[in-house]
């Protein structure tokens, strides 16, 4: 069982919990954060994806962010950020690492079916980017979370997004945050 906090449309705890599970049966509104892995390689920004595992709740087998996670009631965006860096992909980052993009502006109570049940997403989410320059073969990734990482760079991700040429999972608008980012810190 994990428990969330219920959060406001700013992304502030009401003082409720939820158990997860009933949070994505119902829609209720909790707490996230998106951790992207970045690394510049001649100039040009990559970013490290992850594939999901087959057999996670939702968006199997889907490219998503580097690192992501529910952030448990009581806890801090960049506290279960930095936890969840670390048991996804086996990176460590210091708090100072984290360069917080914003939240990304929620998209309203999305819909769908994984595994032949209904998974309601209604989520805000915090945006962070850690620099870390390391070869995705050297990633001790948790695998039954997932099935393998990949870097690829900015505008090919965004292209990818765009033309949804592979299956995935990520937001035009949270790429968007993270080049803007990337373009205030150049």
């Amino acid at each position: 069982m994990e428990i969330l906090d219920i959060v406001d449309e700013c992304g502030e705890p009401t003082g409720e919990t939820v158990d997860r599970e009933i949070a994505h049966a119902k829609g209720i509104r909790h707490r996230t954060s998106h951790v992207w892995v970045v690394r510049n390689k001649n100039g040009i920004y990559e970013l490290l994806l992850q594939k999901r595992s087959a057999d996670k709740d939702a968006y199997p087998g889907c490219l998503d962010v580097s690192s992501a996670g529910h952030i448990p009631a009581g806890c801090g965006y960049v506290e279960s950020a930095r936890r969840e860096l670390n048991e996804e992909l086996g990176i460590d980052a210091e708090d100072n690492e984290f360069i917080d993009c914003g939240i990304k502006p929620p998209r309203g109570i999305r819909r769908n079916v994984f595994h032949g049940k209904e998974f309601v997403d209604n989520q805000i989410s915090r945006v962070f980017i850690v620099f870390k320059d390391i070869e995705a073969e050297n990633i001790a990734f948790q695998k039954e979370e997932l099935e393998s990482v990949e870097w690829m760079s900015l505008e090919a991700c965004m292209k990818m997004v765009e033309r949804n040429s592979r299956p995935n999972c990520l937001d035009m608008h949270e790429l968007e945050i993270v080049k803007r980012k990337l373009k205030e810190l150049s």
